[in-house]
């Protein structure tokens, strides 16, 4: 038993006031203190598509670490994502990685989409923006997934994620629903305390290899997942796309969306404690068959 799922969202006039005079991805800022990709990866230094701007992390995760702003706005509210807005910078991204591929690139194996939406989701900056990178080393959990996904496609000649969006559907507990190629479940097994959104992509085993229209049925998912999640009081959240490498047909790109929040917020007391920190043991305030029925009706 735990408390039930509402949270009293912040004032953001005093959250975000004051944030956007130091913000480096504001106004011309963006093209003059942002660092710049070496020429032989990225001839002009930074790509720039409307007002986004993907350039190079000044504290990157890996060898290929950058950042993708969602354009020029400096606070976006929650409910404020449009599925144009989403599906423009996915595609920015996926674009990127397909230039980052075409180069020949060693690094270029795994191309991962990262986004901590808002401070309690762990972002140093109200400014929206993804963090976007090309490793030859999955993070863990993404490698233990495609090591997992390929011992069951060697033991039952079928592939996992097909069977899961199979089963779920059947069981039609945790489903949510289709949109286009993408199946929208609640995850099982949540790894944030009001629940994770997963979302598995059909024919799809990497992010380059997603198309515009996956790319905007992801985008619309994550607008009605965002939509009801709102309503409970809840405005940050982190999503990342789970990819394999070009030639895994064993595996399905998929997006996992979770939800984040303070356990108070008068303390600012984070939704992460020693359980989960030092345990590895993650805690949900609901059953994720819960949370389904909160968020079917969406869908």
């Amino acid at each position: 038993h735990f408390m039930k799922l509402q949270w009293e969202k912040p004032d953001f006039d005093a959250l975000v006031g004051g944030t956007e005079s130091w913000c480096p991805f504001c106004g011309d800022k963006v093209m003059q203190v942002t660092p710049c990709f070496p020429k032989d990866l990225i001839a002009e230094g930074r790509m720039r598509r409307n007002d986004m701007t993907i350039f190079p992390n000044l504290a990157p995760y890996d060898t290929i670490g950058a950042v993708a702003t969602f354009g020029a706005r400096h606070f976006i509210p929650m409910t404020n994502f449009t599925v144009d807005l989403m599906a423009g910078a996915f595609g920015f991204a996926r674009d990127f990685f397909r230039r980052i591929h075409a180069s020949g690139h060693p690094e270029s194996v795994y191309h991962i989409i990262n986004w901590n939406y808002m401070p309690p989701a762990g972002s140093s900056l109200i400014h929206p923006h993804l963090q976007v990178f090309s490793s030859s080393t999955p993070p863990n959990l993404m490698r233990q997934e495609i090591e997992a996904s390929k011992a069951y496609h060697l033991a039952h000649k079928t592939t996992y994620w097909d069977d899961l969006v199979a089963a779920e559907r059947q069981s039609g507990q945790r489903y949510l629903g289709r949109i286009g190629r993408s199946h929208w479940m609640t995850a099982y097994a949540p790894m944030g305390v009001a629940g994770d959104v997963l979302a598995v992509v059909e024919d799809v085993c990497w992010t380059p290899g997603l198309t515009d229209a996956d790319l905007r049925d992801l985008a619309t998912g994550l607008a009605r997942v965002m939509a009801e999640y709102d309503k409970m009081g809840i405005y940050s959240f982190n999503m990342n796309f789970f990819t394999a490498a070009e030639n895994d047909e064993h595996f399905r790109l998929h997006l996992l969306f979770s939800p984040r929040t303070f356990f108070s917020q008068k303390l600012g007391t984070p939704d992460v404690g020693a359980l989960q920190m030092l345990f590895n043991e993650t805690v949900c305030m609901a059953f994720p068959e819960e949370i389904n029925t909160i968020l079917k009706s969406a869908f």
